[in-house]
Order: structure tokens, then sequence, then C-alpha cells
């Protein structure tokens, strides 16, 4: 979930329309922003679909399987650096961006082509938003999850570049913007989880930071953080908010969901003992 600090909340439906981007393209330049760490996998479909924009930032926290090579096939603003958490990365990206607009996009996101044309249409209508959020679509062990609470999942990840920056939670961190924040139509996807081994590669490393982030909240365990919250949250996902409809991948998601909130309290628990 992204956070951002604003007064007013803009709906706004820029459809894409039949123009060429040359005829719609005006001076409002776009950053596209990257963190990475070991994305081989995924970072030359996701740069494939940038190719649109103006200047690509790469972060790179000192990956070993050749994300940084294929990075530069697509960009010269690749720079690698010694992990200091997400904050310090993407504030550190942001300061690198010259364009007037930063995308924000993660290594296994895309850009569709429909959610393009609306970026750049939206922006060559000279907005008073200073942020947009857009709709994202995951795909979770090869299913599109439109149900259980994620969809449309609105993320922040287009924004001015002069009147943002990241916070410094250390999960789910989000960007800041001053002043009115706009919502896009069309959907970033999401590539999540491919198999469950990259799931559990990172549920235990996510785990431990959400326990931190509830330590320094001063957040106390009660033993009915772990009886109640896991149960509740999947009753929540798999059934009052349709995750069933998703299949069998919308039950191994609302289980593993539930069990991400049991580890994180066991966790907090750990560090109060």
């Amino acid at each position: 979930m992204m956070l951002a600090s604003s007064e007013n909340i803009l709906l706004v439906d820029s459809r894409a329309n039949d123009k060429p981007q040359s005829a719609i393209r005006n001076l409002q330049s776009i950053s596209a922003l990257l963190i990475t760490k070991n994305e081989a996998e995924n970072i030359r479909e996701c740069l494939a679909s940038l190719q649109w924009v103006d200047e690509i930032v790469v972060v790179d926290a000192e990956s070993t399987d050749g994300t940084v090579a294929q990075a530069k096939a697509f960009t010269d603003k690749v720079f690698v650096r010694s992990w200091e958490g997400f904050s310090a990365a993407k504030n550190f990206a942001l300061a690198q961006c010259t364009g007037a607009w930063v995308l924000w996009i993660d290594a296994d996101e895309r850009v569709t082509p429909k959610l393009r044309d609306e970026i750049i249409a939206t922006l060559a209508g000279n907005p008073t938003a200073n942020g947009y959020e857009m709709p994202r679509l995951a795909n979770f062990l090869g299913k599109w999850i439109w149900h259980g609470g994620w969809y449309p999942g609105y993320v922040l990840r287009l924004f001015r570049r002069e009147m943002a920056h990241f916070n410094e939670k250390q999960v789910h961190e989000g960007v800041q913007v001053a002043g009115v924040i706009g919502r896009l139509a069309n959907h970033l996807r999401h590539y999540t989880d491919r198999n469950l081994q990259h799931y559990f590669g990172k549920f235990n490393h996510y785990t431990s930071l959400a326990a931190e982030e509830l330590h320094r909240q001063d957040k106390r365990f009660h033993l009915w953080d772990l009886l109640f919250r896991p149960p509740w949250f999947f009753l929540r996902m798999y059934v009052f908010k349709a995750g069933f409809l998703d299949g069998v991948q919308g039950f191994i998601l609302a289980g593993l969901s539930a069990a991400y909130v049991f580890t994180k309290y066991a966790k907090l628990w750990e560090k109060q003992k």
C-alpha cells in the first residue's frame, strides 16, 4: 500500500487516444526510476517497456547475476551502491533523475502500451495534479489476481520530481507527494511471484522488516495477534473480498497472506520477549 501526503484525490480517466506519441508529447520530460538486486530474469522486459521515457535511472544493490550488464544495454545511468535500505536507495535514485516527472517502477513490473499512452496524454494536457495513482494487476503463480483485495490496489508511481520524496518505512515504503493526487485508468502489470520458491525467498526478509517496523512504532505484542489476526485476514481476503473467484491461486494466496501476518507478529514477539 502506498502512502501519499495530499489534500485531495482527483479522479482522472485520461483514456489513450489514437494519436501517435509525437503528436501528444510536449515538454513534460519523464524519468523512470528502478531499484534492483539480482533481477536478471526481469530487468530486460521491464526496461523494454520503458523505451518511450526520456531517461532511465537504475540503482543496483551490487547484483551478482548480470543485472547491471543488462541494465547498461538500455541506459547509461546505472549506479551500483552498497545496500542502505529501500528509502535511501530510492531517494538517491530520485536525486539522479532530471525529468520534470518521475515514473517509479519495480523490475517485476511492466508498463503496458495503454498505460504508456495514457501517461503521455495526461502529461501533455498540463495537469494540475502533482502525482498519479494507477491500478496494479498482479500475476501470482501464473494467474492474474482480480479479487481478494489485490485489484485495483492503486499505487502512487507517477509524480513531479520536485514535489516528492520517499518516506523511511522499512517495508512498503512509499513516496510522499505534496498537493493533489490524480488517478489513472489503465493498470500496471506486476509479475509478483512466478513460483512458491520465489515467494518464500522474499517471505523471511519481508516479515522481518515488517516486524522491525512494528517494533519501531512501539507496537506491543499480544497473544491475540497470533490467535485472531491471521484467521481473520484469511477470511476477509478469501471470503469477504471474493478471493475464491481466483481459483486455487486465490486460496493459496489467502493462506500464505495469513501466514505472513502470523510470522510478522511472531517475530515481533521474539524481538520483545
